[in-house]
């Protein structure tokens, strides 16, 4: 049986507490990122701050891929 990779993130979410937080983070710093978005101008440490939660939230969203990956990986080897 193959699982696809939203019927993964679903699994993940309830059996995995580190993916259900990374996840969680993610959806906090796209909102910090959408309200900063929203000024017309940006200080110079507005945007050296947008661009470190925009790294953050890159890291957590690979954070994440990895677990599906690893997850794909031991449905696999059984």
């Amino acid at each position: 049986m193959s699982l696809k990779d939203n019927e993964i993130v679903e699994i993940l979410r309830k059996e995995n507490e580190e993916f259900k937080r990374l996840e969680e983070e993610h959806r906090r710093l796209e909102e910090t990122l959408s309200q900063i978005d929203k000024k017309k101008f940006l200080t110079a440490d507005e945007e050296i701050e947008r661009k470190k939660i925009q790294k953050q939230k890159l890291r957590n969203k690979d954070l994440m891929a990895d677990m599906v990956r690893q997850y794909k990986q031991r449905i696999k080897a059984g």
